[in-house]
């Protein structure tokens, strides 16, 4: 099986707070953008638009100008930076064992030097990791137990930093949660890394 390398450099704004860690990204043909969780089906970015803004349709271009559904990656760099939100994945390089983007069906071959990515981030004391797999990744270069789903523990890093270690429902349509069930860590995560309530839209009820 062929090793693949991670296509993505990772986004690092000097003064984020939070970085994000999934996995590793679908094969290009899923790709509807060239940034991190590009996978039009992927939730993420419909999660980040409730939480927001409480659109979850925020960061879509309905129809983009070839036709096809896509993310609107100019408006989520934009978005990404003036939050300052960091992404990386956990996997530098891996293998697809039944050839799609399955966390169950990728061998980690080498593992992203989170260490190199935070030396980046002085002021980042939070790190999401995006899923099961990216969890246990991160537990396993850190030697700790990855939090339950939702919840976070903490860790201290390389260098002693002391980093909140959050565990995300994995924003895959494969993991069948209503969105706003998908959505209400995500803005929990959020206010316990320092951003203001109103500064996120209310949580949606009856659904």
């Amino acid at each position: 099986m062929d090793v693949e390398r991670h296509p993505f450099a990772p986004f690092l704004p000097s003064a984020a707070k939070i970085l994000f860690l999934g996995t590793f990204p679908a094969k290009p043909h899923r790709w509807s953008m060239r940034f991190y969780y590009p996978n039009f089906a992927n939730d993420f970015w419909r999660i980040m638009g409730l939480v927001f803004s409480g659109d979850p349709a925020r960061f879509e271009l309905r129809p983009a100008p070839d036709g096809k559904n896509r993310w609107d990656e100019e408006a989520i760099r934009a978005f990404c930076a003036e939050k300052e939100l960091a992404f990386s994945d956990t996997a530098e390089e891996i293998r697809r064992l039944k050839g799609n983007a399955s966390d169950a069906a990728l061998e980690v071959v080498r593992p992203r030097d989170v260490e190199c990515l935070l030396a980046r981030l002085p002021q980042c004391r939070t790190i999401a990791a995006t899923g099961g797999k990216a969890a246990d990744v991160l537990a396993g270069l850190y030697g700790v137990e990855a939090p339950a789903a939702g919840q976070s523990t903490r860790m201290a890093t390389g260098g002693g930093r002391e980093i909140a270690f959050w565990r995300m429902p994995s924003t895959s349509r494969a993991y069948p949660l209503p969105l706003e069930r998908k959505a209400a860590p995500y803005r929990a995560l959020f206010l316990a890394s320092g951003f203001r309530r109103e500064d996120l839209s209310a949580p949606r009820t009856g659904r």
